[in-house]
C-alpha cells in the first residue's frame, strides 16, 4: 500500500472524528503516503499532522462542480492503492469511484456504494447498543488492518500554538464554547449567564468560539457581568482553541465541533446535550467526559440525527428544562 486517500468533506466535526483512521492506516502501513480530502475552511485543523503527506482542499463555495471535476482528475493521475470515503453523501461517492482507484471502500448508505470494492454499514446507535461515529469510521479499513478500535481521536497543535495560549495559562480556568451551526444543538443564552453567575468570581472564564460567534460570546460575558472573564471568540485558530482546552479545569461545549476538540486533546468535557442525544455516536471521547441533558421525558427528542434552525415543536423544551445546577454540578472543586 503506496498511497491513501481519505474523504471527508462534510463538516469540521466530521473530519476530526475521522482522525483515528489516519492513526490507524500510519500504525499498519508506516511508509503509506497518506492523503486526505476535506472542505475548504477546514485545511488549518489537519495541517500540521505528522501522518498526512498532502491535505486536498475542495472548495465548494465557488464553482463547486467544476472544483469537483479538477479533483477527480487530479486523483486519477495520482491512481490511489485505496481510497477510503467516510462521507455518505453523493458527490463523495461520485469522486471516489471516478477516481479509479485499485480499491475502494465506504458506507453502505452512500449512494455511489453499489460501485465501491468494500460497503460497510452505519449503524446509528440507540440507547441499548452504542457505537461511536470513530468507531464506525475505524469500521472502514478493518478489513485491510484488524478489528481493534482503539485508536484515538486525535490533533496536532504545534509549539507555536501552544506558545500562543500560554499566556491564557497562568491561573486555574475553564473553557465555555456557547455557539453551534444549529439553534437546537445551542444551550440557550440565558442558561449560560446563569451558570458563569454562580461561578466563583477568582475562576478565569474563556468564551470560545469562530469570529461569527463573537457577539454571542460578548452578549454572555457582559451580561453575566463575570470579571474575570475573556471573550476570544475568532482570535484563536482551531489548534489554538485545542491546545488552550488541553489544560482547562473543564471545557464546556454544545454537540457541536469544539466537543470535538477537547476529545482530541483529551481534555476534561462538559457536554450539553438539547434536541440531539449522546446515543447517536457522536459524543465525547476524552477519559473525563460528562453530559448535561434535559431529565424532562419529551416524546419529540431526539427530534433529528442533526439540529435544526429552529425548534419543530415550538417549545424547545429539550433546552429551556435544562438547569443551570446541572452545569454547576459538573464543575471541578
Amino acid at each position: 500500500m503506496k498511497r491513501i486517500l481519505i474523504i471527508q468533506t462534510a463538516s469540521l466535526g466530521d473530519v476530526i472524528l475521522c482522525t483515528p483512521v489516519i492513526e490507524k492506516l500510519h500504525r499498519f502501513y508506516p511508509t503509506a503516503k497518506i492523503d486526505f480530502l476535506l472542505k475548504y475552511g477546514y485545511e488549518e485543523v489537519l495541517r500540521y499532522h505528522p501522518y498526512l503527506h498532502q491535505i486536498i482542499v475542495w472548495n465548494k463555495k465557488e464553482k463547486k462542480y467544476t472544483h469537483l471535476i479538477e479533483l477527480i482528475r487530479l486523483f486519477r493521475t495520482r491512481r490511489y492503492d485505496l481510497i477510503v470515503n467516510a462521507q455518505r453523501f453523493a458527490s463523495s461517492g461520485l469522486i471516489t469511484i471516478a477516481s479509479q482507484a485499485i480499491s475502494t471502500v465506504g458506507f453502505s448508505k452512500n449512494p455511489f456504494a453499489l460501485f465501491f470494492n468494500q460497503r460497510i454499514k452505519h449503524v446509528i446507535g440507540k440507547q441499548s447498543f452504542l457505537i461511536h461515529e470513530a468507531v464506525r469510521n475505524l469500521k472502514l479499513i478493518e478489513h485491510i488492518t484488524d478489528d481493534s478500535v482503539d485508536y484515538p481521536v486525535k490533533l496536532y497543535p504545534t509549539q507555536l500554538d501552544y506558545a500562543k495560549v500560554s499566556q491564557y495559562k497562568t491561573h486555574r480556568y475553564i473553557t465555555i464554547s456557547p455557539g453551534s451551526l444549529w439553534f437546537t444543538k445551542q444551550l440557550p443564552n440565558d442558561k449560560w449567564i446563569g451558570f458563569i453567575k454562580a461561578i466563583d468570581k477568582d475562576l478565569v472564564i474563556y468564551l470560545l468560539g469562530s469570529g461569527k460567534e463573537t457577539n454571542l460570546c460578548a452578549q454572555i460575558m457582559m451580561d453575566s457581568g463575570h470579571v474575570n472573564s475573556l471573550n476570544l471568540a475568532g482570535k484563536l485558530t482551531f489548534l489554538q482553541s485545542a491546545a488552550l482546552m488541553k489544560d482547562a479545569a473543564m471545557n464546556y461545549v454544545n454537540d457541536s465541533a469544539p466537543m470535538h476538540f477537547a476529545s482530541a486533546m483529551n481534555a476534561p468535557i462538559t457536554a450539553v446535550y438539547c434536541s440531539t442525544i449522546p446515543e447517536f455516536g457522536f459524543g465525547p471521547r476524552s477519559d473525563n467526559s460528562l453530559v448535561v441533558q434535559t431529565s424532562k421525558p419529551l416524546s419529540c427528542r431526539p427530534c433529528g440525527l442533526h439540529g435544526f434552525h429552529s425548534c419543530p415543536e415550538k417549545h424547545f423544551e429539550c433546552a429551556t428544562t435544562i438547569l443551570v445546577k446541572q452545569l454547576l454540578q459538573t464543575l471541578p472543586t
